[in-house]
Parts: structure tokens; sequence; C-alpha cells
């Protein structure tokens, strides 16, 4: 008996929790030093008091009724958390077990209180719980879509307001359903890859998909995942955000970029090709104009003629691509330009092609070159054609469309403001997903090889950028496309000067005429019909042997014809200026692979300058020529 009440006393006195003896009536009969140090008090201070003397005044009456539940007999011990005033005032959590030690009579000798100090995992819950807290509210107030779904099922527990706005579901229709049975992601293959690496690896970062809205909305989406542990199973925290019209924007950035460097190339090849097709031009009008040619030698010079103007053609298209080519912009009424050209349609697409046109009630005007305005519908419906080959409709819609912020928004490259749309359908064969997005791309074309340039899209969207428009395109395989362009209305419109072609006579002269050309085979050929005209020719390579003749014979020299371009470190307008200066009433002609009008930017308005926009036929050349000469 005697051992064990000292191994008890050991026990008590060296465990590492506080222990007490307490008198039924709360007074302290025995602490340990666990307990003093617990609380800050001595043992003969702690033992002067009761217990409710240091325990926190809100959980007393917890306390006694417990005690008064025991004394009672209604329980054999307790268990509690409550809080204890340390002697310097701050609060101590303790976890507090009780039993009641009673006599053989029965009657209760003294409480065995175990207490604990709880202080570090009360401070643990309480990060927890505060961490917990923070993440509900970031959950709730998130700009980006947030959701947890079970990583076994993949269904949603829970979406935050910004997934519903997003996705267009109410969290009522996604918990408890998968993104699968919702139809979510357009491409359900990497869902399913993403739960798998989800699974192995427990994250995911920076996943880009295309997902479908409940209103049938296609967005590109960027996904972070991470596996989290509730309990017994793993779920999903998915944070996901809306990056459509941030790619939209990079792909319009991408494309300018492209359609630059792809511009700068086309130009620099459209001015080269410019000077071959002159030679050629040139040389059938030479052989034309020989006098000696048989019926069909003239047929075949022709046939020479009518390709360099195909050719020429085709290089405007380059250069309207490039932006090397200037607009002669008036104010038009699109619904009368489009009129214009509804007889050239219907013979250009045959009989095979139904023609709708559903005009604007009321003028609706822009600020065009008609021509361009032309080409445009031209392209686009030889396309249509193209694209029903067995026949069907092409519908020409001319209407007035007016974008606030908002819409402006919904539409790829929108803009707010007043605007006139001409939209272009047909019952054609459509466009297929992969190629919707290269179609404006110069040369590319789905066309058999020999049946499509790959310019005339490329050359729509050159146009339409210059007049400072957009165009959206859709389309579905099988059931026909649809291009809207978007040019900027005029509220009113300005009156045009009517410009009546000065009528100019095919004659020659006698004149000295210093011909400046780089290009050996195009200066013979030219040189060669500028004499037939009846000019005397002094022949120059570049700028500085132009320089030369001009030191010896100035004084004979009429007229200068020159390249724009050509090599050397003297330009033809840089050459034209120093023998202005010599003699300022020197006639000048220059000639560019580019047009007059792009040319012409390098002067200022108050010169009278001349332009041949090469190729050029012997006519023009001839008006050209005498025209300087006789002003």
């Amino acid at each position: 008996m005697l051992a064990s009440e000292r191994q008890f006393a050991s026990a008590f006195e060296n465990a590492p929790i506080g222990m007490a003896l307490v008198a039924p009536d709360g007074r302290w009969l025995k602490v340990n030093h666990s307990i003093c140090k617990m609380v800050g008090y001595t043992v003969s201070e702690l033992l002067a008091l009761t217990f409710q003397d240091i325990t926190y005044p809100a959980d007393i009456e917890k306390d006694l009724d417990n005690v008064h539940r025991m004394l009672a007999g209604e329980i054999e011990a307790y268990q509690i958390e409550k809080r204890y005033r340390h002697k310097d005032g701050r609060i101590v959590p303790v976890l507090l077990s009780v039993s009641l030690v009673k006599d053989e009579a029965g009657q209760p000798i003294h409480f065995i209180s175990q207490i604990q100090d709880i202080t570090e995992r009360k401070q643990a819950e309480a990060a927890i719980k505060f961490s917990e807290e923070k993440f509900s509210k970031a959950f709730r107030l998130s700009p980006d879509a947030m959701s947890i779904s079970d990583l076994e099922t993949g269904c949603y527990l829970e979406v935050n307001e910004a997934y519903e706005k997003m996705f267009g579901f109410t969290e009522g229709m996604v918990i408890g359903r998968s993104p699968l049975e919702l139809k979510i992601f357009q491409n359900p293959e990497i869902y399913e890859q993403m739960q798998k690496t989800l699974r192995e690896q427990g994250y995911l970062h920076n996943v880009e998909t295309r997902m479908n809205t409940f209103g049938g909305e296609v967005l590109t989406v960027l996904h972070s995942l991470e596996t989290i542990d509730l309990g017994e199973r793993k779920y999903i925290l998915r944070v996901s955000r809306d990056i459509t019209r941030q790619r939209e924007l990079e792909e319009q950035v991408r494309q300018s970029q492209k359609m630059d460097a792809i511009g700068q190339l086309a130009g620099g090849v459209a001015h080269d090709f410019n000077n071959i097709l002159a030679v050629i031009q040139m040389q059938a009008e030479l052989l034309k104009g020989s006098g000696n040619l048989s019926g069909q030698q003239i047929e075949f010079a022709d046939g020479i003629c009518a390709a360099t103007h195909r050719a020429t053609s085709l290089i405007r298209q380059l250069l309207v691509f490039s932006r090397k080519e200037s607009l002669r912009q008036q104010d038009l009424d699109l619904n009368e330009s489009i009129s214009h050209i509804t007889k050239m349609l219907e013979r250009t697409l045959g009989s095979s092609i139904r023609i709708q046109f559903k005009f604007s009630l009321q003028p609706l005007f822009i600020h065009a070159d008609s021509g361009m305005i032309d080409q445009i519908l031209m392209n686009l419906a030889v396309n249509s054609r193209d694209a029903m080959p067995r026949g069907g409709q092409l519908s020409i819609e001319i209407s007035g469309v007016e974008f606030d912020e908002t819409t402006a928004k919904q539409l790829p490259r929108a803009r707010p403001g007043k605007f006139v749309c001409l939209a272009v359908s047909d019952t054609g064969c459509g466009i297929l997903p992969e190629n919707l997005s290269r179609i404006f791309e110069p040369f590319f074309t789905t066309k058999a090889v020999g049946k499509g340039t790959g310019l005339g899209l490329a050359t729509v969207f050159g146009i339409v950028q210059q007049h400072s428009g957009w165009i959206n395109v859709q389309s579905e395989p099988g059931h026909g496309t649809t291009f809207r362009i978007y040019l900027p209305r005029l509220e009113k419109t300005t009156e045009q000067k009517s410009e009546s072609p000065t009528t100019m006579v095919f004659r020659g002269g006698n004149e000295t005429i210093l011909f400046v050309e780089d290009d050996p085979f195009l200066r013979v050929s030219l040189s060669k019909a500028i004499k037939q005209l009846g000019y005397r020719v002094l022949e120059a390579a570049n700028g500085t042997e132009a320089l030369e003749i001009w030191q010896k014979k100035r004084d004979e020299i009429d007229l200068v014809l020159t390249d724009m371009i050509m090599p050397g470190g003297i330009t033809g307008k840089e050459l034209c200026e120093r023998l202005l200066k010599d003699d300022p009433e020197l006639k000048v002609v220059y000639a560019s692979g580019y047009s007059a009008e792009t040319a012409r930017k390098d002067f200022l308005p108050e010169e009278n300058i001349r332009f041949l926009g090469k190729p050029f036929v012997t006519v023009k050349l001839a008006q050209t020529i005498r025209a300087a000469l006789d002003t």
C-alpha cells in the first residue's frame, strides 16, 4: 500500500501534463509543477485558490454543471475544453479530464484532474479555420471560374459565381454531374487525358482547351488544376480563365505581322515583275507595229498582249494586298455602287447560279474606291461560284448596322460605331474548319492546280483593311458560307467633282529624250518604241550615266523619261532634281512598277509630275510624252 502511494506520488509530480487533486468545494488540494508552470502560479499560491478563481469567467458555469452532475452520481467522469487565466492575464486553453474519488461509504473525497495545455492545437485550428475562410471567400469572389469536383467520378461538388457567369450553367445544373455529361469540353479526349494526369501527378497548370457554354458559344479557356484531400477522398480544384478575346487579339496581331511581311515581299515582286511585263508588252506591240506580220502572227501578238494584261491585273491585286496601290476614294452609296455591276455578275457566274440582291431601303454611304468595291464583290462571287459547281444561290445583302461597346465585344474585330454591312452568302460546299483560319493568306487555295491563284480573298482582306473595315466569316461544310464585310458609314456625303478625261492625240515628235532605265531588255524595247514615234533617244542605264550624258548634251535634251527606282545610289527623283536645278524648264516623265498614285507620294502636291505605270501600251507612252512636251 505504501509502495503504491509512493508510485502515485512520483507519477503525480513528474507527469508532463498538469495534475491536481481538487476538493468538492473547488479548493486545490494538491498540484504538480506542470499545472503551476501552465498557469504561472507557485504551488503555495495555487493551493490558496479554487479552480473557479483561475477559470475564464465564461467557462465557469459549464465546468460547475459537470461537477454537480458528477457529485449527483449522474456521470462518473467528464472531459471538456476550457480556458484558464494565466497569472499574467493571458488565456490558456486546456483539455480537462476529471474523475471523482469516493470513500468506502460512497462519499466524495476529491476530484482527480488531468490538465493538458492545448494552446498550439488551438492556434493550428484557428489557422486552419482562417485559411478555410480565406479560401471560401477567395473561391466565392474570384473573377476566374472556380470549381471543386470529385477526382474519380469528375462530378462537380461546388462552383462559384464566375463559373456560372462564364459557362452559363447554374450551380444546380452542374452539381453531381461531370463535364462529360454536360458536354462542356469540345474534345472529350483532352478531358480524359487531364483526369489521367491529375491522378498520376496531382496537378496540371496552364492547359488551354476549347469549351462549350450553355448558350452554345465556344470559349478558349486556360485551366490550372490541383488535387486536394477532403476527408478520405481526393477532389479537383479547377481555376479556369476565359482567354477567348486575348487569343483573338493575339491572332490578329500575328495575322497582321504575317500580312505585313508577305506584303513587303509581294510589293517587291510586283515591282520587278512589272518590269518584265513591260518588256513583253512593248515587244509584242513592236511586233504588231512592224507591218510585215501575217494575220495569224498578229493574232499571236494580240494573245501575248492579252496575257500581259491579265498578268498586270494579277500584279495589281498583289499591290493592293501589300498596300503599294493607292486608293481613289470618294463618297459612294453602296446600294448604287453594287447595282452597277449586277449584269456583269450575272454574266460572270452563269445561268446555274441564282443571284438574289437585297438592297437597303435607304442610301448607305461609304468613303471608298468604287473599283476596289467592285473587286471585293467580284472576288467573293467567283469564290462562291467555284464552291457551287452544280449550281446554287448567291445572296448579296446591304444593310446598315450600329455597334455599342457591349455588342462590339461580341463580334471578332468589331468596334463601336455606325457601319455598312455587305453580306455575301452562298449555298456551296462550305469551308473546312482547319482551312477557315487560313483563307485570307496570300497564295493559300484549296482549289485544284491552275484553278485559283490564292490571291482573291487575300486581295479582299487587303482592300477591306485599307478602307478601315473588317470581315467576319461563317461557314459550315456542306451548308455554304457567308462573308460579312463592315465598312465605316458616312452620315453625310460631299459633292463629288466630276472629272472628264482629256482626250489626248496619239502622235509623236522630233525632240530629244534622255531615257534612263536599268533593265537592259526594257531599255532596248522602249527605246525602239520611242524612236518609232520620231523622237531622238539618248540611253542611260543608271543615274550616274544619265548625269554624264547631261553634262555633254544638256542643250539638246528636251525631256527626261526615267525609272523611279534604280541601282547605283541615285534614284530617278534625285536625278531629276539635279537636272531641274540646271534647267527648270526641263520636262520630266517618271516610270514606275508601282502605281502612279503610290509613286506620287514622294513629291510635293504643287509639283506637276507625270507618271507611267509599268507595263504600259505604246499609245499611253506616246500620249504621256507628247503631253509633257506640250505643257
